[in-house]
């Protein structure tokens, strides 16, 4: 049987799954030779990265495979767990500048995938540019892997004893949806925006990046349908691990905390709405609740029916996403996922060479609702740029059944 902290992978349904990726734009053209050497040879260090599915009783779980992860040079997407991948779970591709790594979120999180991805970069950059880099902060080959890094995240805690905390939010079973019209076509918006800007207009609305974006969602949600009477809900991620202590460990424990904000609300007052916004964050952003989390996922209960979105909107800022030395030789850097039904759209924050970068990804490909929340950043007086609008095309996996392995 699995462990609570073990991924469960659900292939006979691979259209549920959710991919997410890294995307780095580079000062220079990739070198496609180069990069596939760094990914192989990454292999000995991140070996819970190069892995396919298997049959283990009734679970599903990730053996190691052998084959080289293939890294393509092309964005067009392909199916992982299939000949395409070479049964790999993962994929590099390359376009232009542009690279991007591509994994099942369920296997890991934000938090497991910067590590990998920049010390890919650092050997990358080394030797396309020629240059030696300060390896501090890398995980590199020749390093032990830590207990810390692949074990259980929480075995050093107490999680059995843990009482329910104080505040616990709900879901809202009816909130606010956007339906973009006709067109389903998936599509994201990447913006860059000066990280001075956005800090110096959180400190005068006592905001956050991730409270202030989240104003900024529900505001749009009220220009775009001005006469809908539903709280707009917005689910903002959290990592347990970092709550919790422990930094290293790649595994997949994000949860959410649930903002509102009911048609009654004013937010015309900036700043009166993002301190509220952040006393209901300070609330459940706490350790008691994160503990109580952990504590019902070591019940191993099936997720919920992800039938109708749980939420309007949700937000993601990963932390820790600066790359050190390498950053003169970045461009831009964005996560990206194939959008779970969970929520109709999804903003996620990275920051980067003094700049802000913000991926808004959307289901449809209808821009009404796009252009309101420009226009809630206009409204701010926060310059903004523009970088890149197109489908939001990423990997998809081949579906198996139990009994059938690569």
């Amino acid at each position: 049987m699995l462990k609570y902290y073990e991924p469960r992978l659900n292939l006979a349904s691979p259209e549920g799954l959710n991919i997410m990726g890294i995307v780095v734009s580079l000062r220079e053209p990739v070198d496609g030779e180069i990069l596939r050497a760094v990914v192989e040879e990454l292999r000995v260090r991140f070996p819970y990265f190069y892995v396919k599915p298997a049959c283990r009783g009734d679970d599903l779980v990730t053996v190691p495979n052998e084959l080289p992860m293939t890294v393509r040079g092309t964005w067009e997407p392909i199916r992982l767990n299939s000949e395409e991948s070479n049964f790999h779970l993962a994929a590099w591709k390359y376009e232009g500048c542009r690279l991007a790594f591509e994994i099942p979120h369920d296997l890991t999180d934000g938090a497991g995938l910067f590590p990998y991805v920049k010390s890919a970069l650092f050997l990358y950059l080394s030797r396309a540019t020629g240059r030696t880099f300060d390896p501090s902060g890398f995980r590199l080959p020749g390093e032990e892997i830590p207990e810390s890094e692949t074990g259980d995240p929480f075995r050093d805690l107490d999680v059995k004893a843990v009482k329910a905390p104080f505040y616990q939010r709900k879901l809202i079973p009816d909130v606010f949806h956007v339906s973009g019209g006709g067109a389903h076509e998936k599509r994201v918006f990447c913006l860059k925006l000066p990280e001075e800007d956005v800090m110096q207009y959180c400190r005068a609305q006592d905001a956050s990046p991730n409270v202030l974006f989240s104003v900024f969602l529900a505001k749009a949600a009220r220009r775009y349908d001005p006469d809908n009477e539903k709280p707009v809900t917005i689910f903002v991620a959290v990592d347990h691990k970092a709550i919790l202590g422990n930094h290293d460990n790649y595994r997949l424990f994000v949860g959410n905390n649930l903002l509102e904000f009911p048609k009654s609300m004013d937010l015309n007052d900036i700043s009166r709405t993002c301190t509220m916004a952040r006393g209901q964050l300070m609330l459940q952003a706490q350790p008691e609740n994160s503990l109580w989390e952990i504590k019902e996922l070591m019940r191993m209960l099936p997720p919920p029916s992800l039938e109708i979105p749980l939420g309007s909107f949700s937000i993601s800022y990963p932390r820790n996403t600066s790359f050190g030395p390498l950053d003169p030789y970045i461009e831009e850097v964005y996560v990206l996922t194939t959008l779970k039904p969970i929520t109709d759209i999804l903003l996620e924050l990275t920051c980067l060479n003094h700049s802000f970068f913000l991926a808004f990804m959307q289901p449809f490909s209808a821009t009404e609702f796009f252009d309101c929340y420009l226009e809630q950043l206009r409204l701010a007086g926060l310059k903004y740029e523009l970088l890149h609008s197109e489908p939001l095309r990423m990997c998809t996996v081949q579906g198996m059944k139990k009994g059938n392995t690569a």
